[in-house]
């Protein structure tokens, strides 16, 4: 018996999900529900446990930079739902320190200090360090405002709070530390970047390939803080 002929643009089962659109729904509510059925990483994070698709950029700026090593102290700044501090601990081991922070609550994440709090807070600050038992080796920091569409205004915005976790690793650091921090595609300001390059011996940028390619961040990678 002949197959019936299959429906225009129809695939092999399996590799392309279709969203069935309810009026009630916006088009980029559509869109944003259609890119994450796709998405590989989505489904890579799923099948590996990890809370989000961001875990894997955050192992592939460690495979370029080695970043994360056993027995290492980690800051995770903005860490809801998790996915960066998952990656940390697995690469750590039980010597290593993770202390997720994040002004939202996030569930539990065994292995991990988990806080909720302003970074930009002294008591906040405080408590990272106590969480950690000495200063960082490491802060991490995946923020990001929400935007706006207006490219420079989404620049200047997170710019402004790619500085101000600059301030807090700057102050909880240990000799030798590094510092990782989304930034949108133009580059660190000049003044930010001075200030990184006074702070440590290597600053550097980097996409890594789990960021999607219309996604206009970047990553600023810093090591070897001069305390």
């Amino acid at each position: 018996m002949a197959k019936p002929p299959s429906k225009p643009g129809a695939g092999p089962r399996g590799t392309h999900v279709n969203v069935k659109t309810a009026r009630s729904r916006s088009n980029a509510s559509q869109r944003w529900l259609l890119r994450q059925l796709n998405d590989p990483y989505v489904k890579k994070a799923q099948a590996a446990g990890y809370r989000s698709r961001a875990a894997f950029k955050l192992i592939e700026l460690d495979e370029r930079f080695k970043l994360l090593k056993p027995g290492q102290r980690v800051v995770d700044l903005g860490a809801a739902p998790g996915g960066w501090s998952q990656v940390a601990l697995r690469a750590l081991g039980e010597r290593g320190q993770v202390v997720a922070l994040d002004l939202l609550p996030m569930d539990t994440l065994a292995g991990a200090k988990i806080l909720q709090g302003d970074f930009q807070d002294d008591a906040t600050e405080a408590a990272v360090l106590e969480a950690l038992g000495g200063q960082a080796d490491l802060v991490l920091s995946d923020m990001a405002p929400n935007t706006t569409g207006h490219g420079p205004t989404d620049h200047l915005r997170i710019m402004d709070l790619a500085s101000l976790a600059l301030d807090f690793a700057v102050k909880v650091l240990a000799p030798g530390g590094g510092f990782v921090a989304k930034v949108f595609q133009g580059g660190s300001e000049k003044a930010m970047l001075e200030r990184l390059r006074r702070h440590f011996t290597e600053v550097r940028h980097a996409k890594p390939p789990a960021s999607r390619k219309e996604s206009s961040e970047l990553y600023v990678v810093a090591t070897g803080f001069r305390a």
